[in-house]
């Protein structure tokens, strides 16, 4: 059998690699955090007309006059980029949490940030303070920054090898997953109204107080025991439990190797990473991937799905459930490259992914370009919207939060994490901060940067980016090694 083979997976034998304790470590790892990000991404879209409204009314209550329409959009741009900053420090904060309390200790201190941020949503406007709304935006970003470095950390050093692409997958599951769930619960006829949007917003503190519950249960990272606390027989003992079998001296064996390597250069410095080229390129690769996912057209085509929706005639209910609709299959999708990952590959995914939307996004230009000439090509917009959504799902969605964890060994693994996230956050505020006046400045031509970021992607994807399936870190630090001291370099 190949070695590719060996590592390719099917559902049946995806959920047979599992146990019950490791699916619950998992499970509460991923729903303690990577809920938060994504409840919190989407969450804010649905009631940001009703706030808007609250901002003015409390304005008016404090000062006996209405804000401008310039300070009430500066004031709602503020509470939504500021989330990001949060995400840019948090992420930042990655590779010191991991180090000072470990993956799993890291997770559950930052649950503090998630709850200091639900009680500031959830009290908001009883005590008539945008400012504390504002906040709490900034603490949950926080949050969300760290929880995008060490949860993919944990579950990458908790899987068992032939699992690891598909167990990294879950963190972008459960991430689509909280969207969508954000998105029924703002609805009108649920949380989306005047007076129960505080509490809409506060629901973050509910996977906060069920991580707090759930992993303590479960042991550290096996891989952080070992090799960073020199504690062999509480690495065992984690590695035991995780796997619920005594049978594993050979997956031992292969961390006591890291381990016995990580000792020739036993810490990694910013400097180190930067210029020691058998780190710098995978650090190149990581913030490739990375920016690949923010700056793909994502955000812009979610944007132009509200006028996409309309100029097809779709009323406002039946826009609102084709966004909802377009919730479910990213979900779906997600869910389906979580066995694709172990059976394609990283790298497979990530271009097929990136080229179904380079061609997509492009399709997308002509059609609002030509939008008005004929009642059918607003139908195909809608689908190209749908489509485009299945193939972000299918790789760049969810690919890049684990490829960076498995590109390091354990002792530049925090570092890297750190400035990886950090810079997908910065291209998410980036994105947001721009799109908007480029999208006035020249309208649906807007979508030919996406073209051309997309096309660049995929050239470094095709010539840079090696294939990790199955592979353990020393033979993927081989590849680096190589590339370094070879003929070729990033």
């Amino acid at each position: 059998m190949a070695k590719d083979d060996q590592y390719s997976i099917t559902l049946k034998e995806f959920i047979q690699g599992l146990n019950a304790r490791l699916a619950f470590a998992i499970s509460a790892a991923a729903f303690g955090s990577a809920f938060q990000h994504g409840f919190n991404l989407g969450v804010i879209n649905a009631p940001l007309k009703l706030i808007g409204e609250w901002m003015n009314t409390t304005n008016f209550d404090r000062n006996e006059e209405y804000l401008t329409e310039t300070k009430q959009t500066m004031l709602i741009s503020i509470m939504v980029s500021i989330y990001c900053i949060g995400g840019m420090i948090g992420g930042a904060l990655t590779g010191f949490f991991a180090e000072r309390f470990g993956r799993k200790g890291g997770l559950l201190i930052n649950n503090i940030f998630a709850i200091v941020a639900s009680v500031l949503f959830g009290f908001c406007k009883m005590a008539n303070s945008y400012e504390m709304l504002i906040a709490g935006r900034f603490v949950i970003g926080i949050n969300n920054g760290l929880n995008a470095g060490l949860c993919p950390m944990y579950l990458s050093e908790i899987a068992p090898v032939n699992l690891r692409g598909a167990i990294g997958t879950a963190y972008q599951l459960v991430l689509t997953i909280s969207i969508l769930f954000s998105q029924i619960m703002g609805l009108e006829n649920i949380l989306g109204t005047v007076e129960l949007w505080p509490l809409l917003l506060a629901l973050t503190g509910l996977p906060a107080i069920f991580q707090l519950a759930a992993l303590p249960v479960c042991p550290e990272s096996p891989k952080f025991l070992l090799i960073n606390k020199d504690e062999p027989v509480a690495s065992q003992r984690a590695l035991t439990w995780l796997r619920d079998t005594t049978n594993v001296q050979d997956e031992m064996g292969e961390m006591r190797n890291e381990a016995e390597a990580s000792k020739l250069v036993p810490s990694v410095s910013m400097r180190e990473i930067l210029t020691n080229p058998t780190l710098r390129i995978p650090l190149v690769i990581s913030l490739m991937m990375m920016m690949a996912q923010q700056l793909s057209g994502i955000n812009a085509v979610i944007f132009f799905s509200t006028e996409i929706y309309k100029s097809a005639g779709l009323s406002e209910e039946a826009s609102l459930n084709a966004t909802i609709a377009m919730g479910t299959m990213n979900v779906l999708m997600t869910f389906a490259s979580l066995v694709m990952v172990e059976k394609f590959g990283r790298k497979t995914l990530m271009l097929a992914g990136l080229s179904g939307m380079v061609v997509d996004v492009f399709l997308l230009f002509i059609c609002l370009l030509l939008k008005d000439t004929a009642p059918w090509i607003s139908y195909l917009s809608i689908f190209l919207v749908i489509f485009f959504v299945v193939m972000f799902a299918t790789g760049p969605g969810s690919i890049p939060w684990f490829l960076v964890t498995e590109l390091f060994a354990q002792n530049a693994r925090p570092i890297a994490s750190s400035i990886a996230v950090a810079v997908n956050w910065t291209a998410a505020f980036l994105v947001g901060l721009g799109f908007l006046p480029l999208q006035e400045l020249v309208g649906p031509y807007v979508f030919l940067i996406f073209v051309g970021l997309l096309i660049g992607f995929i050239i470094f994807t095709w010539f840079k980016v090696p294939e990790t399936k199955g592979r353990s870190i020393d033979e993927i630090t081989a590849i680096f090694k190589q590339t370094a001291y070879g003929a070729n370099s990033v």
